[in-house]
């Protein structure tokens, strides 16, 4: 698995706004092709927006799982599905996604993030 990936998926399971934005070169873009929120345009978007949506969420990451990973024909591309596994009030869900995430000089500079969106209403209705 690629550093920035394993990093990545760190931030996640620690749901660390600022690990995360640690990553994004600063005029890195966040985007959520499904539409579920606004691209985050900026390292300091994707601290403010994950701060505000992390923050806001009583579901804790236990864990980030690799399934599959696919090197592109461009080196500084890399897709990853992984299924990402949280319990919230004692109720353990596996919400399916998707990252595309382009790099350049060791940040990223684009990445698309896709979430399966039944698992997540699912998840948020039992908040």
């Amino acid at each position: 698995m690629s550093e920035i990936l394993q990093r990545f998926y760190d931030a996640m399971r620690h749901k660390s706004a600022d690990e995360l934005a640690d990553l994004y070169a600063e005029d890195g873009v966040h985007e959520f092709p499904f539409g579920r929120v606004p691209a985050y345009e900026g390292r300091e978007a994707v601290r403010a927006g994950y701060t505000a949506s992390w923050g806001a969420s009583p579901a804790e990451v236990k864990d980030v799982e690799l399934v599959e990973l696919h090197h592109t024909t461009d080196p500084s591309v890399v897709v990853a599905r992984h299924r990402t596994v949280v319990t919230v009030n004692g109720k353990e869900f596996t919400i399916p996604g998707l990252l595309i995430i382009q790099t350049r000089d060791g940040r990223i500079t684009r990445t698309q993030d896709f979430m399966d969106a039944t698992a997540i209403a699912a998840m948020r209705s039992a908040a």
